[in-house]
């Protein structure tokens, strides 16, 4: 139930394609792996995805992949990178409580309205964060889309700083604990 209310949150038509798609490769498991997603079904909505793998017994997240839309303004692809590496001291403390608990709790994530700022720059948007389970029930990674309006991107301006202006959570733990 909380899946459907998340979906029907999301104002974007790239963000629900995504999350919709989601849904599908989880099939009656609370949470899809990785291998599930088949990128050709979101095709369209590469550019704007990006996908970390966690590791529970050190809290780490690994980039798995960033798209082109989004490398581009991070002056980096994520492959390999951790979390760290990517998000500057001011704003990692946060990032980092943002995707713990999306892939702990189990919950989906959505945010809108200011979405990050590089220096005096602001981006708009909307952001969706939903996790990822190798055996279905314990998260061990996530995918996010983001869809949002910028200036043409300048990775040596300042670096991306990731805000939360509007937040909503829509745990999985009701699916969990039926699993």
């Amino acid at each position: 139930m909380n899946f459907e209310n998340f979906l029907s949150a999301i104002t974007s038509p790239a963000l629900r394609a995504v999350a919709a798609h989601w849904a599908v490769a989880r099939d009656n498991r609370v949470m899809p792996s990785w291998q599930q997603l088949r990128p050709s079904q979101i095709a369209p909505y590469l550019p704007i995805i990006w996908v970390y793998k966690y590791d529970r017994e050190t809290g780490t997240f690994i980039g798995r992949l960033a798209g082109d839309r989004i490398a581009q303004y991070f002056g980096k692809n994520f492959r390999g990178i951790r979390l760290e590496d990517v998000h500057p001291p001011a704003t990692l403390p946060r990032v980092q409580e943002m995707m713990t608990r999306g892939v702990t709790e189990p919950a989906l994530y959505r945010t809108s309205g200011r979405l990050f700022r590089q220096g005096d720059r602001v981006a708009m948007g909307e952001r969706i964060v939903l996790p990822l389970a190798g055996d279905g029930l314990h998260g061990d990674g996530l995918i996010g889309a983001s869809d949002y309006e910028y200036a043409t991107p300048n990775p040596g301006y300042a670096p991306i700083e990731l805000i939360a202006e509007k937040e909503y959570w829509f745990s999985l733990a009701q699916d969990l604990a039926a699993a």
